[in-house]
């Protein structure tokens, strides 16, 4: 089952809580304000981000989707939400909120550096979160702070290593089981689903990404048994 949805991604798992659709796993890089590392600065190093740019035209709030997030995962499941330093307080905060525990922060070393006039960024976050029953990853030997190739084509902004997604969906997940990422962006989440021979729900709202995602997915030839 490859199932991709465009449109709001609070409305539509709404729609999937509504269809009495549960998942095994969600991985999301959701939106987020990104800091601008002190670009007003005459003598800023180069490279700075010029302003507070965003990344989607829409950024929805963590208290509207995390509860919903929540009520699509099955009891006893992992969560794992990408995020920069900036938003990680706010995240974690609204994680607990939605009733999720807290498992651990991961965090993802880079092999290429954003300039910033406090320390260069070389790293992000992961916020690994569980709703029920503490459950043992797939493979326990796993480090918190794993290294992995940011990606070359940059079709996204923000776009992530399949092979990350695939560490993250093979620790959490079982062969056919459904993973559920709800702003999948140009698809890396679910390129990776099925590599790993997993099901997988994608929702994006903007209509380049998702067309982009589309491609990715069904161009990626695992998974032939359950496309849709």
């Amino acid at each position: 089952m490859i199932d991709l949805r465009h449109g709001d991604s609070i409305q539509i798992m709404q729609d999937l809580i509504d269809e009495g659709v549960q998942v095994d796993v969600i991985i999301t890089d959701p939106p987020y304000k990104v800091i601008t590392g002190g670009r007003t600065n005459a003598e800023a190093p180069k490279g700075i981000l010029a302003s507070n740019t965003q990344l989607m035209k829409t950024i929805p709030e963590f208290k509207d989707w995390l509860p919903l997030a929540y009520q699509l995962l099955k009891p006893d499941t992992h969560i794992y939400i990408m995020t920069n330093f900036h938003e990680l307080y706010n995240m974690m905060t609204e994680v607990k909120n939605a009733g999720f525990e807290m498992h651990n922060l991961l965090v993802w070393e880079k092999n290429t550096s954003t300039p910033n006039r406090w320390y260069m960024k070389n790293c992000e976050y992961t916020i690994f979160a569980r709703k029920g029953n503490i459950q043992t990853i797939n493979n326990p030997s796993s480090k918190t702070v794993h290294r992995f190739t940011n990606p070359t084509g940059k079709e996204h902004p923000a776009e992530k290593p399949v092979d990350l997604m695939e560490y993250y969906i093979t620790n959490s997940t079982n062969i056919n089981d459904i993973v559920l990422d709800p702003f999948m962006g140009t698809g890396t989440t679910g390129v990776a689903s099925k590599n790993t021979d997993r099901r997988f729900i994608g929702i994006e709202l903007e209509k380049d990404y998702y067309d982009i995602a589309q491609n990715r997915v069904e161009n990626t030839n695992r998974l032939e048994d359950f496309m849709v």
